[in-house]
């Protein structure tokens, strides 16, 4: 054998490469030394943020002692003054099953769709660029989050529980110590609950996908549970759904201590108490396993996400949050894609705002989907107030105007995306102010049709006059949304008029009048009239007169809209 032949069947042993040390948590663990070189360099900053919450927090009970302080002072002399409340206390009673029901099944979702973008842990972006770097254990990093939480949501529930045993407490159902005991365990697990649901969406990338799969199916099953609300408030009752609905899971288990103290019927509470605790115990010891499994590429995303929503969050730009929400949302796990549907194209230049509106909408079929919801919730509050009279019937007219208003603005997110950047009108052979009244057609036009379609109950049960008057109220709804999204970036110079009232600085409530200027015209000029109209039974003319101001509010909110559009490209204009 040569040497070269020797060389090779041998391989020299690089002893310096089996001498060098591999890292691993139990040799080189710096945790505790690098938390504690952290709460030494964030002393000062601790101490500043400290002061900032206890300001937040000062203004917010201020606030709610000087607005709310009215309120309770009047009922709590009301109730020394032996006001009689069972009526509304019958109707609550009867409506607790449901309602409860809904509230908790509403909290779940919430918390699934929270995971989505947020999650429990949410770890801020200088630790998990820097911190989670570090030589240190991820479990002692992450799971004070999971933890604080979990503290946070049970102490909010606490409060809101305080304040459901006083409503209780008037109602003449409960005593508040007898109330607040029955909700304990609601207050106490379910918030738990809430925040596991959350950590194992954000852990798990195939929950998160059914998570957004099935998330229409809920607010189905929500609509439904509201309207099922209603129908007991109005004295309709299933005994059997009520029951089914009690023990299908934790919102039902959560729901019948209440529901017992208050005098309805569930024998079995302490059963559904102890599967409620261990459901608890179960979810939060999975939570707290799955706190420190995070991967550091999502965290970092989820901390850059929350960050930007707070920070806009405090300049009142809403629409920059729900911008960072979609972009959270389509870069997660189980992100839906933009379906491929072609539309042919017009021959005429002013047919092309409207197709790509048109072709946006087919692409983005869950736009429909919630304009269908918001209509759905608009014509079930409307069938419910046309059954009472006076304020109860103004109210619930409002309501599913505001309602109508939600339906017809989610078809003019294309509208809302252009005025986002400008400079992406530049493909229109338009002026901006003419692009952005051509992107009214088509929330205009859509809306009329599914209200069309949503009047044709009223039309059957003896109301014809709904077949005009609900199709006309798309038309100011989508110039109310076409100008609330020219009206520009929020202004928070309005928060501070330097003027002084009783009441205080009134420039709060300016800059609300200013941000909400559309819905607050088209929903309250529209309510005013609708109301008179519908005082008595709706003849040809009162429908003309009310179709008359649709088409002023219309045309006066596209005037306004064309202004608005001219000072977002000129702003000295």
């Amino acid at each position: 054998m040569s040497h070269d032949e020797s060389v090779h069947a041998h391989p020299v042993r690089d002893e310096s490469a089996e001498d060098e040390p591999v890292w691993s948590e139990e040799e080189d663990d710096r945790t505790a030394e690098t938390l504690r070189w952290l709460r030494e360099k964030r002393k000062s900053h601790r101490r500043q943020k400290g002061r900032d919450v206890a300001v937040l927090v000062y203004t917010f009970v201020l606030l709610g002692a000087g607005y709310g302080g009215g309120y309770a002072v009047y009922f709590l002399h009301r109730l020394r003054l032996g006001a009689d409340y069972s009526a509304v206390g019958a109707h609550v009673q009867a409506a607790l099953p449901a309602f409860f029901t809904l509230l908790t099944a509403a909290l779940a979702l919430l918390a699934a769709r929270d995971g989505l973008w947020r999650g429990p842990v949410v770890v801020p972006a200088p630790s998990v660029g820097w911190l989670l770097a570090q030589p240190v254990r991820r479990a002692v990093v992450l799971r004070p989050w999971f933890w604080l939480s979990a503290g946070v949501s049970t102490a909010t529930a606490l409060v809101a529980a305080g304040a459901a045993a006083v409503v209780l407490r008037i109602l003449g159902l409960a005593s508040p110590g007898g109330a607040l005991l029955a909700l304990l365990p609601a207050a106490v697990c379910l918030p738990l609950l809430a925040v596991a649901a959350g950590m194992a969406v954000e852990h798990r990338a195939g929950l998160a996908r059914l998570v957004r799969r099935f998330s229409p199916l809920a607010v189905v099953v929500l609509m439904l549970l509201a309207g099922q609300t209603a129908a007991v408030a109005a004295g309709h009752r299933s005994a059997v759904l009520e029951q089914v609905e009690l023990w299908s899971g934790p919102w039902g288990w959560a729901a019948q201590p209440v529901v017992s103290v208050t005098g309805g019927h569930a024998a079995g509470w302490p059963a559904a108490v102890v599967l409620l605790v261990l459901l608890t115990a179960a979810g939060l010891a999975q939570g707290h396993r799955d706190a420190a499994l995070v991967p550091t590429a999502q965290l970092r995303r989820r901390a850059a996400t929350a960050q930007t929503v707070s920070s806009v969050m405090y300049s009142a730009e809403l629409r920059a949050a729900k911008l960072a929400l979609m972009d959270a949302a389509a870069a997660g796990p189980g992100a839906g894609r933009m379906r491929s549907v072609r539309l042919p194209r017009p021959r005429s230049k002013y047919l092309v705002v409207v197709w790509r509106d048109l072709l946006s909408l087919l692409r983005t079929p869950a736009r429909v989907g919630k304009a269908l919801m918001w209509l759905a919730c608009a014509t079930a509050v409307a069938a419910l107030g046309l059954q009472f009279s006076g304020g109860a019937r103004a109210a619930g007219l409002a309501v599913a105007l505001l309602l109508g208003y939600f339906a017809v603005g989610v078809l003019a997110e294309p509208a809302r995306l252009e005025t986002d950047d400008v400079r992406r009108a530049a493909w229109s052979p338009f002026r901006f102010r003419t692009l952005m009244l051509q992107h009214a057609v088509v929330p205009a036009v859509l809306g009329a049709l599914l209200a069309l379609l949503a009047a044709v109950p009223f039309a059957v049960a003896g109301a014809p006059w709904a077949l005009v008057l609900m199709p006309v109220c798309a038309l100011p709804f989508a110039a109310a949304a076409v100008f609330s999204a020219s009206r520009g970036p929020a202004r928070t110079d309005m928060l501070f008029s330097g003027v002084s009232s009783p009441i205080g600085d009134p420039g709060v409530f300016r800059f609300f009048f200013w941000y909400a200027a559309g819905p607050l015209v088209s929903v309250g000029g529209l309510g005013i009239v609708l109301h008179g109209v519908l005082r008595r039974a709706p003849d040809a003319g009162a429908v003309a007169v009310a179709a008359g101001v649709a088409a002023v509010l219309t045309a006066g909110l596209l005037f306004f809209a064309a202004r608005s559009a001219d000072r977002l490209v000129r702003p000295g204009s």
